[in-house]
C-alpha cells in the first residue's frame, strides 16, 4: 500500500466511519493528524493506524 502523506487543508474521509462526511486536515505531528470532519467535529487520529483517503476535487467549505 503506498504511503500517503498528509498536510494541513487536504480533504479526506475516513474509511471506517463514512458517516463522519468530508474532513479537512488541521495537523500532522508526529503521526497523529487532527481532522475536522463535517458530522464529527475535530478529531485526532493515528495515522500508523488508520489510512485516511484524500479526496481529489472536491469542493471547499466555504
Amino acid at each position: 500500500m503506498e504511503e500517503v502523506f498528509l498536510e494541513p487543508g487536504m480533504l479526506v474521509r475516513h474509511p471506517d466511519r463514512p458517516d463522519w462526511g468530508l474532513g479537512q486536515v488541521q495537523s500532522v505531528i508526529n503521526g497523529r493528524v487532527t481532522v475536522n470532519f463535517e458530522h464529527a467535529g475535530k478529531v485526532v487520529i493515528d495515522g500508523s493506524r488508520i489510512h485516511l483517503a484524500p479526496v481529489e476535487g472536491a469542493p471547499p467549505d466555504g
